[in-house]
């Protein structure tokens, strides 16, 4: 199975992630990403001005597993497999002061600061979503509590390794741990407090004391243990505040992300092909020359002429040789390879390519999804859309995957961000003038707004299931105005 989620990622960047879920009892579960793109002619996008080179600069892709799905409350219970391995591997260290079971902690805190995240994600989207609005004061209550619990288990582990070896630098881990989970706790808050807001005013004047009550207690606690804290009358505007927060984001998810290699896919086959084409223009040379030779004898003017002739006939017989195999490569082989490993263990590969094509190599289904406007229909008449394809290929040995892993691993995301920096280089003016008229008399200059469309149709393709989805993203030369799902 494939699961996609489309995003903005920011004011110039949309962000793909795709979930690829395995069948942990194959070795090789094989998944098939096509990405049709359509792009307006006005851009002036094309594979002079915006070729592979540029394409991949613009697309950065990380490659991690997918997060253990746990709740809340199943999070509050001490014999959740969280908190067992990180109690474990705490009382393991306080036995032995070995770099490997240091190493196992930090893993361990890792895991179960980031099960946490996507646990309290889910819960306030689960509020919102999905409890009805008379149990929704419940719901929030159940969500103070279960906070309370998971982090009092979590800040008491510490006391463990009081008389350890390791007691200062396990703290500074779990301190980090603590910090992260602090922040997360009063984002998440932020967040759940501004959707009960918008959905539910009546619900949010009764819970905004209690939910708020939650955050300061957090803010006082950070405090205390000297963590930073967002301030209203920052003098540097919060900036060293966010920046740790990213840096502990990156530390927390770091077990996460797997090792990815990156090379050229079908080197063998292209230097194989090139041979073949050299060949083929020295049997043109050879043969041009020996015919000559038979007929005109050694050093005559004729031979020479001839050889010379041929010789550049045969340069241009090879390049042209060249550019056919170049093209039927491009058919078979993609144009990057990914090696995914856990350590030095490979996990799986993941092959990408990119082409621009002709609307006559578009499939039916897809050409019918794209659903152009017949005014549009009769401007590519004369100005046709350009279209990239965009194809990705992954192998994932659901084995390794799970045979490497304590916990129960569905298989791997990869989150693909894609710049649309070299799309805005010719477009107008965000803003236009336009005219209206008044109520009583004359008129007024109002000011529009001039926007572009990047159409996105995605075919997802798992054993004998496919799948298609469409996204269309809304451009201004001020970067990404919206995105809209279809």
């Amino acid at each position: 199975m494939i699961d996609i989620k489309v995003r903005v990622h920011d004011r110039f960047s949309v962000e793909f992630k795709i979930g690829y879920l395995v069948q942990k009892n194959l070795k090789a579960n094989d998944f098939m990403m096509n990405t049709w793109i359509f792009i307006p002619n006005s851009l002036d996008i094309n594979s002079f001005t915006y070729g592979k080179t540029e394409f991949y600069r613009h697309a950065k892709s990380n490659i991690r597993y997918i997060t253990p799905i746990y709740t809340l409350s199943e999070l509050r219970n001490e014999e959740a497999l969280p908190f067992r391995f990180l109690e474990v591997a705490f009382h393991e260290l306080s036995a032995d002061h070995s770099q490997e079971n240091l190493a196992e902690t930090e893993y361990q805190i890792k895991m179960f600061c980031s099960i946490v995240k996507s646990a309290l994600r889910k819960e306030a989207d689960q509020i919102i979503k999905y409890t009805p609005e008379p149990d929704r004061e419940k719901a929030i209550d159940l969500y103070i509590e279960q906070i309370n619990d998971i982090t009092g288990k979590y800040r008491k582990l510490k006391d463990i390794l009081q008389d350890s070896g390791l007691y200062e630098e396990v703290v500074t881990l779990h301190s980090f741990g603590d910090e992260f989970l602090s922040n997360l706790i009063e984002f998440q808050t932020y967040r759940l407090l501004e959707l009960i807001k918008q959905k539910d005013i009546e619900c949010y004047d009764r819970i905004e004391d209690r939910l708020m009550l939650l955050i300061r207690h957090e803010r006082k606690y950070k405090k205390q243990h000297q963590y930073q804290t967002i301030e209203k009358n920052s003098p540097d505007h919060n900036r060293a505040v966010f920046f740790r927060m990213r840096l502990l984001k990156k530390f927390v998810e770091s077990h996460l992300f797997l090792n990815a290699y990156k090379k050229k896919d079908g080197q063998m086959a292209e230097q194989v092909y090139y041979s073949i084409a050299a060949g083929i223009s020295m049997i043109f040379a050879t043969a041009i020359a020996f015919s000559f030779q038979q007929k005109y004898g050694n050093f005559t003017m004729p031979l020479f002429v001839a050889l010379v002739i041929s010789y550049m006939l045969k340069d241009r017989i090879k390049e042209l040789a060249r550019f056919y195999f170049v093209h039927r490569l491009a058919k078979k082989y993609f144009d990057n390879k990914t090696v995914i490993s856990i350590k030095d263990t490979p996990v799986g590969w993941i092959k990408e390519g990119v082409d621009y094509i002709t609307e006559d190599r578009v499939p039916d289904e897809v050409m019918a999804m794209r659903d152009r406007s017949d005014l549009l229909e009769a401007n590519n008449r004369h100005t046709a859309e350009k279209i990239i394809l965009y194809r990705k290929l992954v192998r994932i040995n659901g084995q390794v995957l799970d045979e490497n892993n304590q916990y129960d691993i569905s298989g791997i995301n990869d989150i693909l961000s894609f710049n649309i920096s070299g799309f805005i280089l010719k477009m107008d003016n965000p803003e236009v003038p336009l005219a209206v008229p008044k109520k009583d008399k004359g008129y007024e200059i109002i000011r529009g707004e001039r926007i572009y469309y990047l159409n996105f149709l995605i075919q997802l393709r798992y054993e004998d299931k496919i799948d298609y989805k469409r996204f269309r993203l809304v451009m201004s030369r001020n970067g990404i105005e919206g995105i809209e799902k279809f």
